[in-house]
């Protein structure tokens, strides 16, 4: 291993630690457990992307960094581990197929090169993917967009749009051929830092037939399958009813996808070997998230804490974490910085002055964390976006309307709400959290909650009221990913 290695972040964006650590579905992925470390109790600091990417590349919490619902963009205020890579001399990249992780959302300081799958042609406001209703609509879209910003570049991305690319890919094929041909282009005398976004398994969920045949039931069509409405606000409005039958499809539809993106790792890893590159990098692979495909009554990945959503998987493989096996200890997103830059030899002391992470590299002499700590600062999309989306919102969905908290150690789960929730979970006895026992042992809801607030009260907050004015076009290309606006 070289003295500065390379470092690889792999995002499978939405995926689920069950689906991602079964070798059937994802065999690349539990190779390179094999061969370096899996963490068992990973968690993400957010349930959806915004906030969840914010606080791997600063390493802090949502309340520190105040990116989320209420502010859609990461600030300058907190160094990024971008940064931090780069003044060590690092070549800095990003690949991204997610909006929320764009340069128009904040993400691209401290990157040298920041590229948008969803553009064939990079340019400065971000032109995405077009919400694909009417006509009427798709054309308002293409309207506003050419004229805003480079009208050369807005014309090459939509005629990209609508004319070549593959529907039943959201970015993941274009991000690896942008990366093999980088690493065949590049000056290999620096070390590089590189950070991918793969969008699927995000919905909708639209694998390749060849990939979905293999996930769905016996006896069930691909056909059939993505004749199953993907529709997760009307299903949690009620407005949509689907059996366990159609739930079982868009599970297999779902595992397709994570399969696909397995695929993607696996040339991305043939990749760094035919470029000279692989024995020299620490190859790390998370998902910002996980997904409900109707668990706890729920669908796509708001609205809640469970560990469906915050329980997500982290292998590292390369350097100290070769070999290493499973981690058993409690894993929060905020320690991927430090751990990093530990494997890198980077010191950054401002930059781990104002992390709340915890390095779990295996030469750190942290101790193993007690607990970790998810947030959900608001709802997203909010009660006003349901209203204007959602024909006929019952009365019930504004439950959803709230701010929730939650501290998990490794037997227990408290979770609290801004309308007055309370929950506790006893993990070892109900790891589905199905049932509430915060009454039956009203002591340990008690201590986590005084812990809870202990930890709130230890940092500064970020002072980010108010909203972030988006444009027209970007809330088109979120609603598209089912970020209603």
């Amino acid at each position: 291993m070289a003295a500065q290695p390379n470092v690889v972040v792999v995002v499978a964006d939405t995926t689920r630690v069950d689906d991602a650590y079964d070798a059937q579905v994802a065999p690349t992925l539990a190779d390179l457990a094999d061969a370096g470390t899996r963490a068992t109790r990973a968690f993400s600091t957010a349930p959806w992307t915004l906030p969840s990417h914010a606080s791997m590349l600063t390493g802090t919490h949502t309340s520190k960094h105040g990116a989320h619902a209420g502010h859609e963009q990461l600030d300058d205020r907190l160094p990024m581990l971008s940064e931090c890579f780069r003044d060590a001399g690092y070549e800095t990249v990003c690949v991204s197929s997610n909006t929320w992780l764009s340069a128009e959302s904040g993400f691209d300081r401290g990157f040298d090169s920041f590229q948008q799958t969803w553009q064939v042609v990079q340019s400065g406001n971000a032109l995405g993917g077009l919400v694909e209703e009417t006509e009427e609509s798709r054309l308002r879209a293409v309207a506003r967009e050419l004229f805003d910003g480079n009208p050369f570049a807005n014309v090459a991305n939509v005629l990209y749009r609508y004319l070549v690319r593959d529907r039943a890919d959201d970015g993941a094929a274009r991000s690896t051929e942008w990366i093999e041909n980088w690493l065949g282009d590049r000056d290999a005398t620096d070390p590089f830092f590189l950070f991918v976004n793969y969008l699927e398994p995000h919905l909708e969920y639209r694998p390749p037939r060849r990939l979905a045949e293999q996930y769905l039931p016996a006896n069930a069509t691909y056909e059939e399958a993505m004749d199953v409405p993907q529709e997760p606000w009307e299903y949690l409005a009620g407005n949509l009813t689907l059996s366990d039958s159609e739930l079982q499809l868009l599970r297999g539809l779902y595992r397709a996808e994570v399969a696909y993106v397995d695929e993607q790792l696996a040339a991305l890893r043939t990749a760094l070997e035919e470029a000279g590159e692989l024995e020299d990098t620490i190859f790390v692979v998370t998902s910002d998230h996980g997904e409900n495909i109707g668990d706890h009554g729920m669908m796509d990945h708001q609205y809640c804490l469970y560990d469906t959503l915050v329980n997500v998987p982290l292998v590292l493989d390369g350097g100290a974490f070769s070999g290493e096996g499973e981690l058993t200890d409690l894993v929060s997103h905020v320690d991927l910085a430090p751990t990093l830059l530990d494997e890198a030899g980077i010191d950054a002391p401002d930059a781990r002055e104002s992390f709340q992470g915890v390095s779990f590299h295996p030469d750190a002499d942290a101790e193993p964390r007690e607990f970790v700590v998810s947030e959900y600062v608001e709802p997203q999309p909010s009660m006003d976006a349901l209203e204007r989306n959602v024909e006929d919102l019952p009365e019930h969905l504004y439950q959803y309307d709230r701010s929730l908290q939650a501290i998990r150690t490794r037997e227990y789960k408290f979770v609290r709400g801004s309308d007055g929730l309370r929950e506790l979970y006893d993990l070892d006895a109900d790891a589905g959290e199905t049932t509430d026992v915060a009454d039956a042992e009203s002591a340990v809801a008690e201590d986590l909650e005084a812990t809870l607030d202990e930890w709130l009260a230890s940092f500064e907050h970020a002072d980010v009221d108010e909203s972030v004015t988006i444009s027209e076009d970007r809330k088109d290309r979120l609603e598209q990913l089912g970020y209603l606006q």
